[in-house]
């Protein structure tokens, strides 16, 4: 077995801001594995909020054995951008080699299209508007917020699109204050679900207070290890390849959070139409669906997802799986 790590950039079609910082291009990762002169890929983010670099990841990869299947690696690895990109190419690897697609491969029915939110990069409220306006026509906007003074930029983007849902995703950037604070405005201006609204390690707070609308796990969510810790705090986790290290162990967090009561958000790094492939088997049915990384992008791969009114569809074989 041959497994090759190359570092890719794509352009964003426009500066994407969060509450960490900006952004002009995304840097990923892909990773090919060999064998029998069948290859198979993959796609990864490293992400500096969860200590990951594009060279920190390449050598966790480069440092796998030689020979191992895709039930060693969930041990030769922890859960990240690492593993996530290797068991990816595993799956498309064993789906070429068998003639058939992963679906058919994890025992899934046949995956569909899913609406998918589409995201308003964190501005001032008039561009925030602007952005909103654009893209009014959308049946699910997601806002970027999390500063302590959201709420005219929230109040911009409902003005800009009066009809659309609405996710937040606040990326860490709330205190218990500030959340609380803004918590009843949410009801008021038709906010459907609110992402991460405090920092993980600060999410205790979220013990007890009052959740008019539900509350997501983001970055307190990564596995199956994560549930124990959320028990109280959240309503919905969000399920990313890249955190979860992979396809095998999202479909195995899908099955899990749904037993335990919790609703499901599928969602993804600022990667290419790869990135988001195998994350469509795992958005469907999902509560929402957040895959609108290749819409962010001016470049994309070749044979890339189709998204349409209908929303993102899963790959074509030529793509992935």
């Amino acid at each position: 077995m041959n497994i090759t790590v190359t570092p890719d950039v794509f352009k964003l079609a426009q500066v994407f801001t969060i509450s960490r910082g900006s952004r002009t291009e995304a840097k990923v990762l892909t990773v090919r594995v060999e064998k029998d002169g069948v290859t198979g890929w993959g796609e990864c983010v490293p992400y500096a909020r969860y200590n990951e670099t594009l060279d920190s990841v390449t050598a966790e990869i480069e440092g796998l054995p030689a020979e191992f299947t895709r039930e060693d690696l969930q041990s030769l690895l922890p859960a990240g951008a690492a593993r996530n990109a290797v068991d990816c190419a595993l799956w498309d690897l064993e789906a070429k080699q068998a003639g058939k697609r992963v679906w058919e491969l994890a025992g899934l029915p046949e995956p569909k299209a899913e609406i998918t939110a589409y995201t308003l990069s964190l501005d001032t409220p008039e561009n925030m508007q602007k952005q909103a306006a654009g893209n009014a026509h959308r049946p699910l906007l997601k806002i970027k917020l999390g500063t302590p003074d959201d709420m005219p930029r929230l109040e911009a983007v409902r003005a800009g699109a009066p009809d659309a849902k609405i996710i937040i995703d606040a990326n860490e950037g709330w205190s218990a204050e500030v959340y609380a604070e803004l918590a009843p405005h949410l009801v008021r201006l038709g906010v459907e679900l609110v992402e991460q609204p405090l920092p993980a390690g600060e999410d205790e707070a979220l013990i007890g207070m009052e959740r008019p609308v539900p509350v997501c796990a983001d970055e307190s969510c990564h596995d199956r290890e994560s549930l124990p810790k959320l028990k109280g705090k959240y309503d919905v986790v969000n399920i990313k390849l890249d955190k979860t290290g992979g396809l095998t162990e999202a479909l195995k967090l899908r099955a899990q959070a749904l037993a335990e009561g919790y609703e499901v958000m599928v969602g993804c790094m600022v990667g290419s139409s790869l990135a988001m492939a195998p994350a469509t088997l795992v958005a469907q049915g999902a509560a929402v669906t957040d895959l609108d990384g290749p819409l962010l992008l001016a470049e994309d791969r070749e044979e890339p997802l189709l998204f349409d009114a209908e929303g993102v569809h899963p790959p074509k074989p030529a793509l992935w799986g």
